[in-house]
Order: C-alpha cells, then structure tokens, then sequence
C-alpha cells in the first residue's frame, strides 16, 4: 500500500510537471483542436485549444510502471504495450486532424485496422499465458468458465469495445479523466483484494505480476489527477484520441490480465454506457427516423437538456463509484 501511495503521488506530480513543459509546446506548434460543427454549439468556443494531451499523463506511467514495478515485469511489460500501442493509434488521428485539418481524423477502416491488430496480439498473448489461459470469472459468483479458443475473438471484441467506448466518454472537459479515476481505483480495489484474500496460495509469479498492477493503478489514477488540473472545466488542454485510446488500452488489459474481462462491463460500466447510447441513437434514427436522445454520446444529452459541463461531470463520477463498488461487491465470493 505505501509503494502504491507513493507511486501514484509521483504520477501526479510528474504529470503536473509534463503539463508546464508541453501544454505551452503544444500551444505554439498551433496543435489545436478541431471542434466538428455538428457538436453541442456551446463547443465551438472551445477551438483551439491544444490537443493531444493525453502525453502529459501516458509519459508519466509509461515510465513510473516500470520503475515501481517489483518481481516479475511480464504483466507491466504487457499493460504499458498495450496503452502505449492504442495512444499511438490515437495519436496519429490526432496529427490527422490538428495538422491535416480534417476534423473526423483517421477513416473508420483505418482505425479498426490498428485496433483489431493490436487487440488480436494481445488476446493470443493472454491465451497462450498458463496463468491466465481461457478460463474467465463470473461476477457475483465463485466460478470460473472455460471457453477455449474464443476465448480469443471475445477478448479482442472486449478490447476493441473498451478503447471507442472511453474515446466516446470523452466529449466533456473533465469527464473522461474524472469517471477513469474512479474506474481504474475500483480495479485498484479489487486486486487489492483478491491479493490478500488468496496470498498464501497465489503463485509467486502471478502474484508479483498481480502486485504490480495494483501499483499502475494507483499510477494511473495519480497521472490523471495531475492532468485533471489542466483538463477541469475550462480545459486548457484535451486529452485527445491519444489519451481517450490509451486509457481504454491499459483498462482493457488490466481487467485481462487479472482473469476477469467482464469486469469491464460493471467496472466501466459508463464507458459501456456512452456506447450503448450512440448504437440505440443510430439504430432508432436508422429504422424509425426517430432520434431517442438530443444528442449521442449520451453525455450530450444531457448537456443539451440545460445542465452544465461541470454538473455532467459530477453525475457522471457518482455513478461511475456506485458501479466501481458493484464491481468490488461482484469479486467478493473468491475471497
């Protein structure tokens, strides 16, 4: 717990630091964001403002998740690929769209491309791991299923899924790092947990690799509550794809790694939300011509309906904790 602490009080702290240095860099190479015209109108005002900060927070836990990491770094190795691979991903959208000036970024193809490629790599990695394997937990029980070689397509659909659901979430100052605190502390929680619980009978090298999970998760948390300095409403800088992709990227596989990907439907259970919005949002206006929310991704709705930027944000983080404690309560027949 003290490592923990400690870990997550330099991620804030060189996160802080890496927003001094590269918010005024981004500022001057004129890399702004391009607000799309179909947007919330009250949006508009906002272009301009630098983009691609999701550097300020991936750099600090890149670098500190290995330096806090202790015993095996299979899984740390592992984590910061796949968050570094997805930021990338993210990243060349953004260059696409600050330096090229077209605001929809990399085509759809392009994106799912990258992502199936990366999640698929990923997927066979965590089949292929005797710790980890085919078997997967069901919440608010004690068994474990084993569904064999689809356990592959499902992991990089979990994946996929995952990293466009936090680039949805994050339309609103604030909101996206706001509601991943409070979803990364969650899984924070839980492997805390589990680890205790089952100290004496884990394995030495899945336990270490479990330990070092935790401390990124208090990375993680620590990184982005340096950058929710600059990102709180008015933001002086937005995370872009390349920090919405990277977050998705290492909850994904924070949640793989410990053997419970369906975690990532109650733990991220506002990612799956905004999600779910835009698919009901198209099929209705698709079959019926009928919208069922003002705007999609739901956030907009709401922000349509009269509340402000700030309000969405804090209704969005309480209920992100109440589903982080559903998410705890769900592991709570292992220990």
């Amino acid at each position: 717990m003290k490592l923990f602490a400690l870990a997550a009080l330099c991620a804030l702290v060189l996160a802080v630091i890496c927003g001094k240095i590269f918010i005024p860099m981004l500022a001057r190479l004129k890399f702004g964001q391009q607000v799309r015209d179909d947007g919330p109108q009250s949006h508009l005002k906002k272009s301009g403002t630098p983009t691609m900060g999701g550097i300020i927070f991936i750099i600090p836990i890149a670098i500190l998740a290995f330096i806090f990491s202790r015993g095996s770094f299979d899984f740390t190795i592992v984590s910061v690929i796949v968050m570094i691979g997805f930021a990338l991903i993210g990243f060349v959208d953004d260059y696409i769209k600050v330096v090229k000036k077209r605001s929809l970024g990399l085509k759809a193809y392009q994106k799912i491309i990258g992502q199936f490629g990366l999640a698929t790599i990923f997927a066979i990695y965590a089949y292929a791991n005797p710790f980890i394997g085919s078997e997967i937990y069901i919440p608010f029980t004690d068994i474990t299923v084993d569904i064999g070689w689809w356990y592959i397509p499902l992991i990089v659909l979990a994946v996929i899924a995952t990293v466009n659901s936090t680039n949805l979430n994050d339309g609103i100052d604030g909101l996206l790092s706001s509601v991943s605190m409070v979803s990364v502390g969650g899984i924070a929680a839980i492997i805390y947990l589990l680890v205790m619980a089952h100290e004496f009978e884990i394995f030495p090298y899945y336990s270490s690799n479990l330990s070092n999970l935790f401390t990124i998760c208090g990375i993680v948390v620590g990184a982005l509550a340096g950058f929710l300095m600059f990102n709180s409403n008015p933001a002086k800088v937005f995370m872009g794809d390349c920090g919405s992709m990277g977050i998705g990227g290492i909850f994904a596989a924070l949640c793989i790694l410990m053997k419970m990907p369906l975690l990532l439907i109650i733990a991220g259970g506002i990612y799956l939300i905004e999600s779910v919005s835009v698919i009901l949002q198209v099929g209705s206006f698709k079959l019926f011509k009928k919208r069922i929310f003002k705007m999609a991704p739901i956030h907009h709705h709401f922000e349509l309906g009269g509340k402000s930027e700030t309000q969405v944000v804090t209704m969005f983080t309480i209920a992100q904790v109440f589903l982080s404690l559903l998410a705890i309560l769900s592991i709570l027949p292992l220990i």
